[in-house]
Order: C-alpha cells, then structure tokens, then sequence
C-alpha cells in the first residue's frame, strides 16, 4: 500500500511507459510536477535510472523495468504497484517504435510525414511529392513486426494488464499516445478503411484482424498489390489500430475515460530529432488528456490542438 506519509483517498497514481527519454519523460517531468507519483517506466532499467537521476528533484518519481513487448515484464510491474500502490489512476501509452529506418538524409522522413500532413490537410487530395532529401525509407519484415508490437499490441498488453488497478481508482484516464499518421484517411486499403472506421461491429478481435493482415501480406511481399500505405506502413497500421482499439476499449469501461492523442510533431528519437515542436511542447497533449475532468470525451482521437483546446 502507499507509504504513510501520503493520503491514500487523495493521492494519485500515474504510469508513464517508454518514459526514459522523449515525450514520455516530459510527460513524467509534468505530472510529477502536480504532485502525483509517477512510475517512470523503461525498458532499458539503465536508461531508466538516469532518467530517475534527471528528475532528482521530485521524490515522488519511482522507476520500474518494463518491456511493453514482454508479457512476463507486463506482469512484474502490475504486481509491483499493486503491492506497493494499490490501485493506479492513470496510464499513459507512450512507448512507441518507428518500424522503419532511413538510408541517406533523415530529414527525408520529416518530407514524407509533411507530404502525409498536406495530404490530411487537403481531405485526401494527393499532390504530386518528389523529396528534396537524397536517400531511402527503409521498412523491413523485423522493424515492421516490432513496431506492430510495441505501438498495438505493447499497448493493449498494458491496458489489460492494468485494468484492475484502474478500476480502483475514482477517476481513471488512459492516454494512448498516437499519431496523425494513424488517420484513416491514409489508409488506402479500403478493407482495412472501412473496418477500422466502422463503430458499427468494431471490437477487438477485428482490429486484430486488420493487423494481421497488414503482416501476412508483409511477408508475402504483396503491400502494394493490397494496397496499403506505401511509407510508413507498419507504424501507420499500427497507429490506426490504436486509435481504433481506444474505442473498442472506451466502450468495456464506460466509467474510464480513455483517448488517443498525436502529440504533435516532435523532435525525438523518432523523427530522428526534426520537427517544429520540443519535446516539453508535445507533452502538453497527452498531460491533458490524463488529466480531463470527470464528463470529459472518451474512445476519442485528438491531434495536439484538439486536446489542447478542450
């Protein structure tokens, strides 16, 4: 249970994973900020300890190990906040995996995210994209699949995991951190448009289905024949699983309030440090969203100015 220096009734509960760096260690950095405990997860325990190290100043940040990929590490940090916490207010989904690299000029990846902007921006209107920067996206059969694997599948690991815990508190939040990429509208196989974009019959077993097929056509070379995205496919699959996943997820646990939410475009790891916002600037979305009043939107998707603006 707590220690007893808090108070259990007021006291509040967060996990933040892939929290040792980028946007999660923002999130952290905030939230910790208000006053309540975080548990600061990594699945590097050493990147996690000087992660901890960096916020010495709050001594309401606990670090845990957690692999989201690995159902035995999911298992170990349920036990631990439920021995040492007793229950958990909020979670945020944060660890996140690219699935591709870039053979060349990196900025070629910030060209191709701002085409797929434009794109969005003008309803799906494609204008012509010839990149400036010189080099390749390069996907694979492994970097799709650990892609697929922390940014869906890692995910929903944790939220089943941890629904126990959430379902003592007064007011849970789960926070998915998404992005603008995971959009239908960048979906061009309109099998897996229309399924993911259906609320009539959605559910978790046909989320999965998208998922899988996206991967069995991966492995059978036959992307472009079915007509799924061109660039960034794994991540864009993964993230529109998401996104579809918090509705499925929003609609078991009426009195959670669970989103999705593209924190911007940030400079992180991710994009290889190119984008217009910090990494404290786009942990402003999520923090939001973790923080919504009771009554608030819930099963919803929000880009940063969405959260922000509610």
């Amino acid at each position: 249970m707590a220690d007893a220096v808090v108070q259990p009734a007021k006291q509040r509960y967060a996990l933040i994973t892939g929290a040792n760096k980028g946007i999660g260690f923002e999130i952290c950095r905030k939230l910790a900020s208000q006053g309540m405990v975080v548990i600061l997860a990594a699945r590097d325990e050493r990147r996690g300890i000087e992660a901890r190290e960096r916020l010495k100043e709050f001594d309401n940040v606990v670090l845990h190990q957690l692999d989201v990929a690995d159902p035995a590490s999911v298992a170990a940090v349920f036990k631990f906040i439920k021995s040492k916490f007793g229950r958990l207010d909020i979670l945020v989904n944060n660890a996140g995996n690219r699935g591709v690299d870039v053979d060349g000029d990196v900025s070629l990846l910030e060209e191709y995210i701002a085409a797929d902007c434009a794109f969005l921006v003008a309803g799906g209107q494609a204008e012509p994209f010839h990149p400036k920067a010189e080099g390749k996206i390069v996907e694979t059969l492994k970097g799709a699949e650990e892609c697929i694997e922390t940014n869906y599948y890692g995910a929903k690991r944790v939220i089943k995991a941890l629904i126990p815990l959430l379902q003592l508190s007064d007011s849970p939040r789960i926070v998915n951190v998404s992005s603008t990429l995971g959009c239908i509208v960048l979906q061009p196989n309109e099998w897996a448009k229309g399924v993911l974009s259906s609320k009539e019959g959605l559910s978790e077993e046909r989320v999965d289905e998208v998922v899988q097929e996206f991967l069995n056509d991966l492995k059978e070379n036959k992307v472009k024949e079915k007509q799924w995205p061109p660039h960034l496919a794994a991540y864009k699959v993964s993230k529109a699983a998401l996104n579809a996943y918090t509705w499925v997820a929003a609609q078991r646990h009426p009195r959670f309030l669970i989103n999705a939410v593209c924190p911007g475009f940030a400079r992180t790891d991710i994009t290889y440090n190119h984008g217009p916002l910090s990494e404290a600037e786009a942990a402003e979305a999520p923090v939001k969203m973790a923080l919504l009043p009771d009554g608030g939107p819930s099963g919803s998707f929000f880009h940063r100015s969405e959260a922000l603006s509610l």
